[in-house]
């Protein structure tokens, strides 16, 4: 088994560093020493967040009952996420991107079938809506928790306050033993071979440590600044740069669903996120096609803020991925290794796969040091940008005329190659199963999630004919209903179960 190190030293706090600490003292516990420096001045914005199912796994790795971090973090259940207004094709204007379980096998046998017929032209209903059982349970306001234990799992992620899941896991680290250091960062001290040695704090020590992990953010301080990685930018294929944020009150009476809604604007897309205490609002843009005060004024008209004095908040991106994750002796975790921008919620779960491959990398003596980086970098890399296929792959199949915006995004944004593969296969009426698993090497997101991004933008041939042997969606709705009143309870309910004390 490889020398782990013996002392780390973490840099930045926020929702990556704390992620990180807990999940290094789960495994590794007191055989390493660890130490945390953040500083007090960087604030931490607190937006509304969503998450994908993997976070579910995390807190399961660590032990964490959801009546142990839900109610501290405002959270709610997501069953999946609502696309509207990206689509103008009819019957098309909106679909939903569910979380799946083996609930669906029976259905989403007519949905793959049924979306094959409407590639040919053939006149059938292959909106995902009507295929999966989370579907169904946003339309009956179920959660997406089994209220009986089932022979499988169920995917489902949350949303929370983000900056309450970081106060929650830091809380949780400290208790377990953490040296905590409060201060900036004045300093970061290399060897002759690059490898960095120490970080100083202003008034305080030198934190010196085997093995350092930059969560600073954008910033970079260690990546950046200090080893000078070099970044493989997005921005040739996904536009937006740039994010407002409102959160508005929640009704005490509302009933919040448990989902996500991802609504496309004139130069971007709103997001809108529920949680027990407020609703998350926020409008992700390119600052190349609206000014912030304009994506601002735009936003606050939707939500009916215009003259409300709410604060926003203004936050830039840089999108894409570092070349080199880890590097010498330091390992980028969070923002400062890259961003993919929120549309499908991955920040929480690139995190989490970061991390966990970094301390699984500790477990295989067949590899060199230099070989497990390098292939640690590849497969974060493969990861990276596997998530970019599918981002990108919702602006290209948009069919909006309204704006600049929408038809760039669509002709004039880099089409990754993988994707123009799946694009050209999926238009040509060709062999989508194929070219799937020609490419499941490379791909992040499986068969039932590309076919519900195609069928859900409504991405088949304009002329249709009859067929009277075509499977309705009606019996696969009826079939997906039954199964949600049968086992499962009112999002409410469920929420009103794990929120007693």
């Amino acid at each position: 088994m490889k020398i782990k190190p013996k002392s780390i030293v973490i840099v930045g706090g926020g929702t990556a560093g704390w992620m990180a600490v807990n999940s290094l003292l789960s495994s590794w516990g007191n055989t390493v020493q660890i130490t945390l420096v953040e500083s007090k001045d960087i604030g931490i914005i607190g937006v509304g967040e969503g998450s994908t199912p993997y976070l579910k796994q995390y807190f399961s790795s660590l032990g964490i009952k959801e009546s142990e971090w839900m109610p501290a973090c405002d959270a709610t259940y997501k069953a999946g996420i609502s696309f509207p207004d990206w689509s103008t094709k009819a019957g098309y204007e909106s679909y939903f991107h569910p979380f799946f379980s083996k609930l669906d096998l029976k259905p989403a046998d007519l949905f793959f079938h049924n979306s094959g017929q409407r590639r040919r032209g053939i006149k059938v209903d292959a909106l995902p809506n009507h295929y999966f059982v989370s579907s169904q349970l946003i339309e009956l306001n179920k959660s997406p928790v089994p209220r009986i234990d089932l022979p499988f799992d169920v995917d489902y992620g949350y949303h929370f306050d983000s900056a309450k899941l970081g106060r929650f896991l830091k809380e949780r680290a400290l208790k377990l033993g953490l040296t905590h250091v409060i201060g900036n960062v004045a300093s970061v001290d290399t060897s002759v071979d690059g490898h960095i040695t120490a970080v100083n704090v202003e008034a305080q020590q030198s934190l010196n440590a085997d093995f350092f992990i930059d969560c600073t953010g954008f910033t970079g301080l260690l990546v950046n600044k200090t080893l000078g990685l070099s970044f493989c930018s997005y921005k040739d294929s996904l536009f937006n740069d740039s994010a407002v944020a409102i959160p508005t009150n929640l009704a005490s009476h509302t009933e919040v669903p448990a989902q996500t809604v991802s609504r496309a604007l004139t130069n971007g897309w709103s997001w809108k996120i529920p949680l027990t205490s407020r609703w998350g609002n926020g409008y992700v843009f390119s600052s190349d096609f609206i000014s912030p005060d304009s994506a601002e004024t735009e936003l606050r008209t939707q939500l009916g803020l215009l003259d409300a004095d709410i604060e926003a908040r203004h936050l830039k991106m840089r999108v894409g991925r570092l070349n080199q994750h880890w590097h010498k002796n330091c390992l980028a975790v969070g923002l400062s290794q890259g961003f993919i921008e929120p549309l499908e919620a991955t920040a929480l779960m690139l995190i989490q796969f970061t991390i966990d491959r970094f301390i699984s990398s500790f477990e295989d003596d067949s590899k060199s040091d230099e070989l497990t980086k390098a292939d640690y970098n590849k497969d974060l890399n493969k990861t990276f940008d596997g998530v970019r296929d599918y981002i990108v792959a919702h602006y290209k199949l948009n069919s909006r005329n309204d704006s600049a915006y929408w038809q760039a995004c669509r002709e004039d944004a880099r089409t990754p190659d993988s994707l123009a593969n799946l694009i050209t296969t999926w238009d040509s009426g060709g062999d989508f199963e194929s070219a799937l698993k020609q490419q499941q090497d490379s791909l992040v997101y499986l068969r039932p999630s590309w076919y519900c991004l195609f069928s859900g933008m409504g991405r088949f041939p304009s002329t249709t004919i009859e067929n009277a042997q075509s499977v309705p969606a009606l019996r696969a709705k009826e079939y997906c209903q039954k199964v949600a009143n049968e086992y499962f309870i009112s999002h409410k309910a469920q929420l009103e179960k794990v929120y007693q004390r």
